[in-house]
């Protein structure tokens, strides 16, 4: 209980700039919360979907496999999809490829929505905080400039600690953040590169096959 009373304490000290950093702390971890489950799912559904997907590709049974994309909204199913419709018309790898690198173009934005904002409001509250400081050691010294001359050193030394306190909350804002931010940034890198995965062994598929049928 002690703690909770003292972080008030600090944060009360710390003056009008605190619940600003507070603002963009808390919009920060809202969206970093978001991120992180929505990409949790997008990546167990495209685990779950390519296990299922896998077998009808490699046997060459592009008809079901085309069926299952189409009725299946996960990630690595729009990628393939777009792929596998391509396939249908046309036997060249490169328009396939093509394809499927256009659908690739359409996703990774999605799958990066927003997690840009998580390190902007990392940088929003360590300047939020510098500037509660500098403005706080203005009107330190500007109080202190009028106060009696026994009393100036433990005044601006009490008035500094004070305008310190926002440099210190904006540091403890920021951090977590940052941190948030590197983790979505790797976990959105490593579905990115399942997608790739997956797209270069079904074109491997296809273009062995496509070879095979050529030969007969």
């Amino acid at each position: 209980m002690d703690s909770f009373y003292s972080m008030v304490k600090f944060f009360v000290a710390g003056g009008a700039f605190m619940y600003p950093i507070l603002i963009v702390f808390a919009i920060g971890i809202a969206i970093a919360i978001e991120r992180y489950v929505t990409l949790t799912l997008i990546r167990r559904r495209n685990e779950g979907m390519w296990s299922r997907l896998q077998p009808a590709l490699a046997s060459g049974d592009f008809e079901r496999a085309r069926e299952m994309t189409s009725k299946d909204d996960s990630t690595v199913s729009r990628l393939l999809g777009m792929g596998l419709a391509r396939q249908g018309a046309v036997r060249r790898r490169e328009d396939i490829e093509i394809a499927m690198e256009e659908s690739m173009m359409e996703i990774i934005p999605q799958l990066e929505k927003r997690t840009s904002y998580v390190a902007l409001g990392a940088s929003i509250a360590t300047l939020l905080g510098l500037l509660g400081t500098i403005i706080g050691l203005i009107q330190a010294f500007t109080a202190v400039a009028n106060a009696n001359p026994a009393e100036k050193a433990d005044l601006l030394s009490a008035s500094i600690s004070v305008a310190m306190n926002t440099t210190a909350f904006g540091l403890i804002a920021a951090i977590p953040l940052l941190v948030t931010h590197s983790v979505l940034t790797a976990k959105t890198g490593q579905i990115v590169d399942s997608l790739e995965m997956a797209s270069v062994k079904a074109l491997n598929v296809i273009t062995s096959l496509a070879k095979r049928q050529a030969t007969v």
